[in-house]
């Protein structure tokens, strides 16, 4: 299965259109913080399944953020879903298990369809 992360990373190099004024929401912010969630998700859960990939789903995560440059509530929002994520799976696994790879496989494949519809609907 192909990782989002390159569907991400063409993303985040794309030119997305500006907003009405500096910190009003964009149209696709939902769609941003729910992929947000699914880093911290997958984040905390790659650690315990896959511990060779270290910070590599933060590093994800802080070029979303270098790459958008929100501020204020924006910002704030979209943080707060990554260590939603994260701290949701936190709770419930402290090992790998098989429901923790579907979990993993699922949010891999919900992420991909996340970052191709921002891109196809809002990139230039």
């Amino acid at each position: 299965m192909k990782s989002f992360l390159a569907i991400a990373s063409i993303l985040l190099c794309l030119s997305l259109p500006a907003r009405a004024a500096e910190g009003d929401p964009a149209p696709f912010d939902g769609d941003l913080q729910r992929l947000a969630e699914i880093l911290g998700s997958l984040q905390y859960l790659r650690g315990i399944c896959g511990p060779s990939e270290g910070q590599k789903w933060r590093g994800e995560m802080q070029s979303l953020i270098d790459a958008e440059a929100p501020s204020g509530e924006r910002r704030r929002l979209i943080v707060a879903s990554y260590n939603r994520g994260y701290r949701g799976f936190q709770q419930a696994y402290r090992t790998c298990t098989p429901a923790a790879n579907i979990a993993i496989r699922r949010y891999l494949e919900e992420g991909a369809k996340i970052a191709r519809e921002i891109t196809a609907r809002f990139a230039n």
